[in-house]
C-alpha cells in the first residue's frame, strides 16, 4: 500500500551522500519533494536526478527540499552526485525500509523475470508533513516540471 494525498508522510532517517543524514520530521516547516527512484547512473535516473538538478534554483524558490531515494549506498551517492553536479540530498534506504513504508518496494517484472524494486514515485509533503501529491510510475520527460508547479501551488 502506497501512501496517498492527504496522509501524513511516514518519518525517517536515513544516511545521506557525503556521511551526512537526514530525518524527515526535522524538515517540518518546509515542503518537501521526496524522490524514489531505482538506481544511482542509470540512464532513466540520471534523467531524472538531472532534471531536478537543472530545476533546482526553481524549487528553492518554492521553499522545497529535494530528496533522492534509492538503496544504493552513499560511496555510490557521493559518486553520482560529484559526477553530476546534483545540488540536493541523497539518501541511502539500503535495508529498503523506508521504501517500504511508502509502498514504493514493489515487484517488477523485465523480459518474464519478476524480482523486487523501486518504483520510480514522488512524493510531494507540505509543510506540516502531510503528503499532497503523489506521482506514481514516473515518466521521467516533463515530470521534474509537473511536480514544480505543484510545488508552486501548495
Amino acid at each position: 500500500m502506497s501512501v496517498e494525498i492527504g496522509e501524513k508522510a511516514p518519518d525517517f532517517t536515513l544516511p545521506t551522500d557525503g556521511n551526512g543524514s537526514v530525518t524527515l520530521s526535522k524538515l517540518k516547516g518546509k515542503k518537501v519533494v521526496l524522490y524514489f527512484y531505482p538506481k544511482d547512473d542509470t540512464s532513466g535516473c540520471t534523467a531524472e536526478a538531472c532534471g531536478f538538478r537543472d530545476a533546482f534554483p526553481d524549487y528553492g524558490g518554492t521553499g522545497s527540499v529535494v530528496i533522492g531515494i534509492s538503496k544504493d549506498t552513499v560511496a555510490s551517492h557521493d559518486k553520482f552526485k560529484k559526477k553530476h553536479e546534483l545540488p540536493f540530498i541523497l539518501a541511502s534506504d539500503a535495508g529498503s525500509d523506508v521504501c517500504e513504508k511508502y509502498g514504493v518496494w514493489v515487484e517488477k517484472s523485465m523480459y518474464g523475470r519478476k524480482y523486487m524494486g523501486i518504483e520510480r514515485c514522488t512524493f510531494l509533503i507540505d509543510k506540516d508533513s502531510v503528503v499532497r501529491g503523489v506521482w506514481h510510475k514516473v515518466k521521467v520527460p516533463g515530470h521534474v516540471a509537473e511536480v514544480l508547479k505543484a510545488a508552486r501551488a501548495l
